[in-house]
């Protein structure tokens, strides 16, 4: 139930995501658009993270556990969106590496959860 009702809160603000997109893209054309854009772009990578929350809720609902491929799926999306703020905003260097090595290390362990994955493992051995 807590599930569910969370989900719904999900959907709820990927909606209202989808209207401040929108209404951002509006106010781009009339005020500029430098300003526009980067609101447009923190807009669409919250609701890319809302997706992957309701895709982690939703393989709890479904399996039992939740995978950590989608744990690593979610922190992806969110540290991607952060290095792309970095382009509207005066940044460190120091900040961007951090962040470049930070989202190299989780591709680097999405590789390797989704190979040494126990559902990977199970299916290669009932094809067997």
């Amino acid at each position: 139930l807590l599930a569910g009702i969370l989900m719904i809160t999900i959907y709820f603000w990927i909606a209202v995501g989808l209207v401040e997109l929108v209404v951002s893209l509006y106010h781009a054309y009339k005020e500029g658009w430098a300003h526009g854009a980067e609101q447009m772009i923190k807009d669409v990578v919250i609701i890319l993270a809302s997706l992957e929350l309701i895709r982690v809720l939703q393989s709890y609902l479904t399996i039992g556990r939740v995978k950590v491929t989608f744990i690593i799926d979610v922190a992806l999306v969110v540290l991607i969106g952060e290095l792309i703020s970095f382009w509207y905003r005066d940044f460190d260097l120091t900040a961007i590496l951090l962040s470049v090595f930070v989202i190299a290390v989780l591709v680097v362990l999405r590789i390797i959860t989704t190979k040494y994955s126990p559902d990977c493992h199970d299916s290669q051995s009932k094809s067997e």
